[in-house]
C-alpha cells in the first residue's frame, strides 16, 4: 500500500464550509493527525485512528505524520482554516527536509478565518491588505511591532491572528497602542470572534473605542486602511487608491 500526506483546511468552524475536496480526503485516510481540538471536528469511524496532540508540538506531529505515511498509512493532518495561513503546511514541509524518501503529497485549501470574517463584516478586506500573527511564541516581539509599524506607513488594511491569550494579555494591549499612535484614533477596526460556530459575534468601533479584552484566540481582528468606512451594517475598503 502506497501512503501519503494530504494537508488539509477544515475551515472556520462550519461543517458546510469544509470543503469536498477535504471531506473526500478524510473518507479515504486511516489516520487523522492534529491539535487536540482540531481533530475534535473529525467524526471517528471504523478503520480511523484519531491522534490529538498539544499546540506547541507542529514539528513533532509533522514528523509523525510523515512516519505514518512512510508506513503506508493514509494521513490527514488538520489545521483550522486554511493549513498554509500560520498552520501546519510549512511545519510539513520543514519536517520532510534531510528525509531520504518523500511521500505523496497533497496541500488541500480551506477558508481561512480572516475571509471568513472578512465576508461576515462585508468588505474590510477590498483593498491591499496583510496578515500578522500577533503571538511571539515563534518570533520576537521586536519584529511583531516593527511589521506592524511598516503596514501602518503602507497603509494596508490588517488582519490580525491569535490577538489575545491567557499566557499573553499583555501584547495586544500594546498592538492598540501602535495603532492609534501610526493611525490615529478614528480608524475603523472589527473584532470577529467564532465565525461560522454558535458563538459568532461581531463588532466594529474606532481605534479610541477598542480595547484588549474585546479580543481573545477565538478572534480575528481587521483593521481597516485609511479609506475603510461603514455603509449601513457593513464595513468596506474601496477597491479604489485611497
Amino acid at each position: 500500500m502506497s501512503g501519503w500526506v494530504a494537508v488539509a483546511g477544515l475551515g472556520p468552524g462550519a461543517e458546510d464550509l469544509v470543503t469536498p475536496e477535504v471531506q473526500a480526503a478524510l473518507a479515504e485516510a486511516t489516520d487523522v493527525v492534529g491539535y487536540i481540538p482540531y481533530v475534535a471536528r473529525v467524526a471517528p469511524r471504523e478503520g480511523l485512528a484519531l491522534h490529538p496532540s498539544d499546540n506547541r508540538v507542529e514539528l513533532d506531529r509533522a514528523r509523525f505524520a510523515l512516519d505514518l505515511a512512510a508506513r503506508g498509512q493514509r494521513v490527514v493532518v488538520v489545521s483550522s482554516g486554511d493549513p498554509g495561513v500560520f498552520a501546519m503546511a510549512s511545519a510539513l514541509f520543514e519536517a520532510l527536509e534531510g528525509r531520504d524518501r518523500t511521500p505523496d503529497i497533497r496541500i488541500l485549501p480551506g477558508i481561512t478565518a480572516m475571509l471568513a470574517a472578512s465576508a461576515r463584516l462585508g468588505a474590510p478586506l477590498g483593498h491591499d491588505f496583510c496578515a500578522i500573527n500577533l503571538s511571539d511564541n515563534l518570533k520576537p516581539w521586536a519584529l511583531i511591532e516593527k511589521r506592524l509599524r511598516l503596514a501602518a506607513e503602507a497603509d494596508f488594511a490588517m488582519a490580525f491572528y491569535n490577538p489575545r491569550s491567557k499566557a499573553r494579555p499583555e501584547g495586544f494591549a500594546r498592538v492598540l497602542e501602535i495603532l492609534r499612535e501610526a493611525c490615529g484614533p478614528e480608524r475603523l477596526i472589527s473584532f470577529a470572534r467564532a465565525i461560522s460556530t454558535p458563538d459568532e459575534a461581531l463588532s466594529t468601533v474606532t481605534l479610541a473605542e477598542a480595547c484588549p479584552e474585546m479580543a481573545d484566540m477565538r478572534t480575528v481582528v481587521i483593521l481597516g486602511n485609511s479609506a475603510t468606512r461603514r455603509v449601513g451594517a457593513w464595513v468596506y475598503t474601496p477597491r479604489s487608491a485611497p
